[in-house]
């Protein structure tokens, strides 16, 4: 199974972020391409606590979020297309300075070599060990890149 925390996916993740560019149109879903990075930066420094967060499950994640993690992470399966995404990880700004953002981006996935964050709690999904963090963020990952043919 794909982990962020294999430093070889990294550097393969890495890789096909550097390709990004401005003028790339998604295969699915409503983000261009910068509202995509921006919102991996934000998702990332959320995962990886940068940022004081403060983590809650909502109700709906109470009761399903549990049996959705093991559907989502049970095997190589890439994540479905158009997967609805928390409000809070919506970007309205259509455009900015996509290098920069992408250089962010890289840097937080380069954190993932030293993750420490016990009192991460996802939103829907809930409390996770740290190999379910690994899988879903290589997963969330890729499902971007491959909305983008990267």
């Amino acid at each position: 199974m794909q982990t962020i925390f294999n430093p070889d996916t990294r550097k393969e993740l890495i890789g096909r972020i550097s390709l990004l560019k401005a003028e790339m149109k998604p295969e699915w879903g409503k983000m261009n391409v910068y509202q995509m990075v921006k919102h991996n930066t934000y998702w990332n420094a959320w995962i990886l606590g940068t940022a004081g967060q403060v983590y809650r499950q909502t109700l709906m994640g109470k009761i399903f979020g549990k049996f959705a993690l093991q559907r989502m992470i049970k095997d190589e399966k890439p994540l479905d297309k158009n997967i609805p995404t928390s409000e809070q990880f919506k970007v309205k700004k259509e455009w900015g300075d996509l290098p920069s953002e992408i250089e962010k981006w890289i840097c937080l996935i380069e954190e993932y070599a030293h993750y420490s964050n016990p009192e991460f709690v996802h939103d829907f999904l809930g409390k996770m060990s740290e190999e379910q963090i690994g899988i879903l963020v290589y997963k969330h990952t890729d499902h971007h890149l491959r909305q983008f043919r990267v």
